[in-house]
């Protein structure tokens, strides 16, 4: 694991053109915590969240802690802003909705974040989680984030 050498901007305008993400993920260390790393899987941009024993909730079952989930979501929603857009700052929640469908196992848990508008200050984000199945999501999220300050 790397720590981060170059400002946020830089290093996020280096992984736009090297298609590395590790070293995005890695140079952050909630996204290092909790397992959470993007991903190129089958030609498109995944986050993946690696199961560890500290993202149970429900030791029971188990099954993960929704604040997990949740934190997958957004880290989704903002990887892709950071990727796919020319924001050139960390995009900053205005509100969310997160969806819990059903209970995630323990095990690696997958998302994938789509932007469904995008406007020069503000964009919307849907995601979805899955763990198995794709056609089966255990959570789901729409976001509005601003991209810029006016």
């Amino acid at each position: 694991m790397s720590t981060p050498s170059l400002p946020l901007a830089d290093l996020v305008r280096l992984v736009r053109q090297s298609r590395e993400y590790h070293r995005l993920t890695d140079a952050i260390p909630y996204t290092r915590f909790m397992g959470i790393g993007v991903e190129n899987l089958a030609g498109e941009m995944l986050c993946r969240m690696r199961y560890a024993p500290h993202l149970i909730g429900n030791s029971l079952l188990p099954a993960l802690h929704g604040g997990t989930l949740g934190a997958l979501l957004e880290s989704s929603a903002i990887f892709e802003l950071l990727l796919q857009t020319d924001t050139e700052r960390v995009p900053k929640v205005i509100s969310t909705t997160v969806d819990f469908l059903r209970s995630g196992k323990a095990q690696d848990t997958f998302a994938r974040a789509f932007i469904t508008r995008q406007g020069r200050r503000v964009a919307n984000v849907r995601v979805e989680a899955w763990q198995d199945d794709r056609t089966r999501p255990i959570a789901s999220s729409h976001a509005l984030f601003l991209l810029s300050e006016p």
